[in-house]
């Protein structure tokens, strides 16, 4: 199972707890869910930047406001599409249509299954381009297939005018992504990037309230961020679901290894920076409020096999940003060999640093007052920040030993923010609170492709094996 995928197992659906039930009592049931309240705070209009920036577009509101079912695919089936179907089966007025995947034989046959438990008239396929023939009323189409896929599916789907939640990386490719931009301006149909953490309510918080109202960090003057994986085996298969080889080159692998780990494969994917560091470079855009200006990297196959693993096992990389406050140095790593501390990000500025995650097995989120900074009585009154935990107080001889230049943040204030939904939940129903119209979205396709550019020049520097410098126009469509 993929790291995400990992992360949202307590999300399976009722059904696998050995129930069954129907779909109005699902629908009723999850009404009632107070979780839900939590979730007003993530689809609250998102600020003006990207919006305006981007031109955003929004979809008409049903008649009188009602919550309209939604007609809805899903199109790829595998361990990160079924992390989406458990979220969106706690997001009611959804109406599930098509699930279509390659793996007839497994993926697909599974999640019809599920889906039929439920009382859903599903219905399978293998090409997605007779889905869309013959499925003429979808709503909706959500995308997650292998990146390479993600332009073609999304175009297609696009101009059979459906609208597009396409999980990221937006694609592989910059040609792929652009034409994926131009397709949503183009049919006026809605593509939202699932850089989920756009509508995390902990990251909307620290943004909204902590950054741009309170500006508890002063200038911001670094920023760092780590995602650690463990050593972990191929994914395998159980042999007697083996795709017939015709099969699997005709939607472009050579073999079933290829199939099961593709993020591994030039052309295919864009190995770990692209699957893992995508998440949380994207924030650095957001936080900072700018495009990078160079990029420096260094990466390579240090651990794996090169025959199977042809994209780096550990990246490490070091972006400048130029903001309007001032010059911003960001160091990411990512390394696929060591779990060690999991992932988070780490804004550190003149009057404080904020360290966030979206794990809630880790660094959910502190901020942390500099010394010289003044007192933050106000923003802990306001409930935007905790009150500062005790510290303890260092004895004489504790004292004795400190270096004249060691200076210690006194104050961890705790974001009070707690996260119960499914880490991917909030981004898809802003998806399908856009299509209603009582919504924007969060990250339209045009914030989507300024992170692929910002993602996908990494393994370029790394190649290149130099500083690269970003113009400006790179992020423009």
């Amino acid at each position: 199972m993929s790291e995400e995928g990992k992360k949202e197992t307590q999300d399976a659906p009722v059904e696998e707890r050995g129930k069954t039930i129907g779909r109005r009592d699902l629908l009723q049931g999850l009404s009632a869910v107070p979780v839900l309240g939590l979730f007003g705070y993530a689809v609250k209009k998102q600020t003006d930047y990207e919006n305006v920036r981007l031109g955003t577009t929004t979809a008409a509101p049903a008649p009188g406001g009602e919550l309209s079912d939604i007609n809805v695919a899903l199109l790829g089936g595998g361990d990160q599409g079924e992390v989406l179907l458990n979220s969106m089966l706690k997001i009611p007025g959804l109406r599930f249509r098509a699930i279509c995947d390659i793996w007839t034989e497994y993926n697909q046959t599974k999640l019809v299954n599920r889906l039929k438990k439920y009382n859903f008239d599903v219905r399978g396929y293998e090409d997605y381009r007779e889905m869309l023939d013959k499925e003429k009323d979808l709503d909706a189409v959500v995308i997650a297939t292998p990146d390479f896929w993600h332009a073609r599916h999304a175009v297609d789907c696009l101009r059979a005018g459906k609208n597009v939640y396409c999980e990221k990386e937006m694609s592989n490719t910059l040609e792929g992504a652009r034409s994926m931009v131009q397709a949503a301006r183009e049919t006026g149909k809605l593509l939202q990037i699932g850089h989920q953490r756009r509508s995390n309510p902990r990251y909307l918080h620290c943004f909204e309230k902590l950054l741009r109202e309170a500006k508890l960090l002063g200038r911001i003057v670094t920023a760092q961020g780590q995602w650690n994986r463990s050593v972990k085996p191929d994914m395998g298969w159980p042999q007697r679901y083996t795709i017939p080889e015709d099969r699997l080159k005709k939607y472009g692998f050579s073999s079933m290894q290829q199939f099961r780990n593709w993020r591994w494969y030039k052309g295919l994917g864009g190995g770990p920076i692209v699957d893992l560091g995508s998440h949380q470079i994207d924030i650095f855009n957001w936080y900072l409020g700018a495009y990078p200006s160079h990029v420096l990297a260094s990466g390579g196959t240090d651990y794996y096999e090169p025959a199977t693993h042809e994209w780096y096992d550990t990246v490490l990389a070091i972006y400048e940003y130029q903001t309007p406050e001032g010059r911003v140095r960001v160091f990411y790593k990512t390394q696929t060999t060591n779990g060690s501390q999991g992932y988070f990000e780490t804004f550190m500025g003149d009057q404080g640093t904020l360290v966030l995650s979206e794990s809630e097995a880790s660094y959910s989120g502190s901020i942390y007052r500099e010394i010289t900074a003044p007192a933050w009585d106000e923003w802990v009154q306001k409930g935007y920040i905790e009150a500062p935990k005790l510290q303890e107080v260092k004895s004489e001889e504790t004292r004795a030993v400190l270096d004249v230049r060691e200076s210690v943040s006194p104050d961890e204030h705790r974001i009070p923010i707690e996260l119960t939904d499914p880490y991917h939940k909030p981004h898809l129903e802003n998806f399908f609170n856009a299509i209603r119209g009582t919504a924007e979205l969060n990250c339209p396709a045009g914030v989507g492709y300024e992170t692929a550019v910002t993602v996908l020049k990494v393994n370029e520097a790394i190649d290149s094996n130099q500083r690269l410098e970003f113009n400006p126009e790179e992020f423009k469509i």
